[in-house]
């Protein structure tokens, strides 16, 4: 079985990292020049964090189900082509 793994420019690694840079930044920013208190700004702040990590988490969570997904078809199909050998001899 020939799978081409797709793999992504560094330009585009680049843009995706310096874009979640800019956003956890100017979102940062927004938080601290609001007109509200330490306590206020403190919590938004953790709700800002604990939103990215739970982000990250849904991802790795998504691609690994996938990839275990691609993997047990995998299998499956080297299953099916092997049945189908045996019955063809």
């Amino acid at each position: 079985m020939n799978q081409n793994a797709a793999s992504h420019s560094s330009a585009w690694v680049t843009f995706t990292y310096a874009t979640f840079v800019l956003a956890f930044v100017m979102v940062g920013a927004g938080i601290f020049f609001l007109p509200v208190d330490l306590w206020t700004k403190s919590y938004l702040g953790m709700g800002v964090i604990m939103l990215v990590q739970s982000c990250v988490s849904v991802t790795k969570t998504a691609r690994d189900k996938h990839e275990a997904e691609k993997l047990l078809n995998r299998i499956e199909e080297a299953k099916t082509e092997r049945l189908l050998m045996d019955i063809n001899k």
